[in-house]
């Protein structure tokens, strides 16, 4: 049974709606999951877990939120070579270029990214949500 865990920032709640179904998802695909806010814990114990789910929205000028990601992401990139990592976030302006980096940063770190960033417009509708189930059981799988 892999150990995923789903470590995500949310400033209005979309990032944390999606947190939940990307967990639900792994759940579903027999994964032993961990859900917990970045606040919660610290790249050396996300490490510890074999694959990882990451949720942060863009902000400002479409970059990972600066005051508890960023720092965290920081310090886990040098612990990510070699492991199993899906990302998702929502976003309200630009076109998505915090994924984008996001998803170049965590590939030069050497992680495994089991899809393409996946990325919700505002709220998070049925369709966002079903697609975060899906990315669970992928990461999971």
């Amino acid at each position: 049974m892999s150990k995923v865990a789903v470590i995500y920032w949310s400033g209005t709640g979309n990032t944390e709606m999606m947190a939940q179904a990307v967990a639900d998802g792994a759940k579903q695909a027999g994964a032993e999951v961990s859900l917990m806010q970045v606040s919660a814990t610290s790249a050396d114990e996300a490490a510890g877990f074999d694959r990882l789910a990451l949720g942060c929205p863009a902000m400002g000028a479409e970059v990972l939120e600066e005051m508890e990601f960023e720092p965290f992401f920081t310090d886990l990139e040098s612990k990510l070579s070699g492991k199993r990592v899906a990302l998702f976030g929502s976003f309200d302006w630009g076109d998505g270029q915090w994924m984008r980096d996001w998803q170049a940063r965590t590939e030069q770190a050497g992680a495994y990214l089991v899809d393409d960033g996946l990325k919700a417009h505002g709220t998070p509708v049925a369709d966002d949500l079903d697609a975060c189930k899906a990315l669970g059981k992928t990461l999971a799988g």
